[in-house]
């Protein structure tokens, strides 16, 4: 089992630290792939807006939750000791498993067979939009 990105809020005011902690890298962002993308200024300020600035904070808090890696024995291990909810995507047979645990008890995992990177782009915005969202929204 290993484990990759770092985010892991303990409670809706840990997420929101981490998420207002994103907001100036999001800006960051935008503004140097609008450069890359060779937008004028007049063009910037017609396509770029607040909510393409939170559409970019949304995917870096996103990209950066804590997430692990691990067999399906390992994720069952975890969960028997895990006190809260897990919701489980995917299919039962396959080998692999990676999941996310949230604030309140409130755990995502995915299941996969080979596709690592994949799984774990995927179960990251599934805890975003199940877990996060409402939090942030608070």
């Amino acid at each position: 089992m290993h484990a990759d990105g770092f985010l892991a809020p303990e409670s809706a005011a840990d997420v929101h630290e981490a998420y207002e902690s994103v907001g100036p890298g999001a800006q960051v962002l935008v503004k140097e792939v609008a450069k890359a993308m060779e937008l004028g200024a007049e063009e910037y300020d017609e396509r770029v807006d607040a909510d393409v600035v939170e559409t970019a904070r949304d995917a870096m808090f996103a990209s950066l939750l804590k997430v692990r890696i691990g067999t399906s024995e390992e994720f069952e291990e975890w969960d028997e000791s895990y006190d809260g909810e897990v919701t489980v995507l995917g299919s039962e047979n396959v080998d692999n498993v990676v999941w996310h645990a949230g604030p309140d008890d409130e755990a995502v995992a995915a299941t996969f067979q080979d596709e690592e990177t994949a799984a774990v782009g995927t179960l990251r915005r599934q805890a975003y939009g199940r877990i996060y969202r409402e939090i942030i929204a608070e």
